[in-house]
């Protein structure tokens, strides 16, 4: 059933397909809902900072399958998997359409969700985030830190790691650091919830092939300095979504979100309220991205990893693909 109510938010537990799911419902409840798909191992506490920035929406979030409070399904979820979920709690909601925005690990469920249910989705957001295989890897140091979720339950190696794993603020600000870290460690997720996350990373193509067919106008996130999910992947997303454009935030790193003094939740408000969004303040602050774009940003020396090599050839396979740039009307 539809949430009643006003502005305060309201947490519930919801069933689907079996399993249970940790749900939060902030703003009010006629506003125009933002479905959040959260990062990985991450619970929906961490999406205060934005709650405060996106206030007269209502906002739709809820602990991945084996993260934060929901439960640990027996078997691990593809990303298409993922989607379905979020579709799934969108119908138990009775809510037809909706903004959706992705945030990393959630970003990629937000690509699979608009290209599954095109409907269903009206304004797509992207932020932080990756077209998976074909895309650019992290540096090698934050690859280890994110392959453990040891940072949810040790604040000593959260402490230790948050730096390198996310780049940003996190570098240099202790005080904000301490104060994040305290919420993530409130719910961390299940060792086998996070290693089934960890999988639905493994499975290839990635997005690569379809991007090109996603429909929505789509606002593309990230910061300059983010050594998980570099920025050029961003890049790469917002060169091949046709409706899409980028904000790239300096000196911000991987939880931009996460940070009521970013500069992207602005722009996402403003995306997302513009009746027009062609002439708007979020169309000023952003940019179209094409090939050239793409390729200045690449790195020029190739990491020492498996990982890295795949991921270049996968993006090899679909260089030829269609791109944005060829096929952008100039519509957002």
């Amino acid at each position: 059933m539809p949430r009643q109510g006003t502005d305060s938010a309201v947490e519930r537990v919801v069933r689907l397909g079996g399993v249970r799911l940790q749900l939060r419902e902030a703003g009010p409840a006629d506003g125009p809902p933002l479905l959040l798909l959260n990062g990985i191992g991450a619970h929906v506490g961490m999406w205060r900072p934005l709650e405060d920035a996106l206030r007269g929406t209502r906002l739709i979030a809820f602990d991945a399958p084996g993260a934060g409070r929901s439960q640990t399904p027996p078997t691990p979820l593809t990303f298409a998997g993922h989607a379905r979920v979020a579709e799934r709690l969108l119908d138990a909601l009775e809510v037809e359409r909706a903004d959706v925005l992705g945030y990393s690990f959630g970003g990629m469920v937000a690509q699979h969700l608009a290209r599954s249910a095109p409907e269903r989705v009206r304004r797509l957001v992207l932020a932080a985030t990756t077209p998976g295989w074909g895309g650019v890897s992290g540096s090698l140091r934050a690859m280890v830190h994110v392959s453990t979720p040891l940072r949810y339950y040790s604040r000593s190696y959260y402490e230790r790691s948050i730096g390198e794993l996310v780049g940003g603020r996190a570098r240099r600000d202790g005080a904000w650091l301490a104060r994040h870290g305290e919420e993530r460690l409130r719910h961390p997720p299940t060792p086998l919830g996070y290693a089934w996350q960890l999988a639905a990373l493994s499975v290839p193509p990635g997005s690569l092939p379809w991007l090109h067919t996603l429909p929505q106008p789509t606002l593309v996130v990230a910061g300059d300095d983010d050594p998980l999910v570099p920025a050029v992947n961003s890049l790469l997303l917002a060169e091949r979504i046709p409706r899409a454009r980028m904000l790239l935030a300096a000196g911000e790193g991987h939880l931009l979100l996460l940070d009521a003094d970013s500069a992207a939740p602005p722009v996402i408000r403003d995306f997302l309220a513009a009746e027009r969004l062609e002439g708007s303040p979020a169309y000023a602050q952003t940019v179209a991205v094409d090939r050239a774009m793409v390729a200045a940003a690449m790195p020029r020396r190739p990491l020492p990893h498996l990982v890295w090599a795949l991921n270049t050839a996968t993006r090899a396979v679909y260089s030829t693909g269609s791109s944005s740039a060829e096929g952008r009307s100039g519509a957002w």
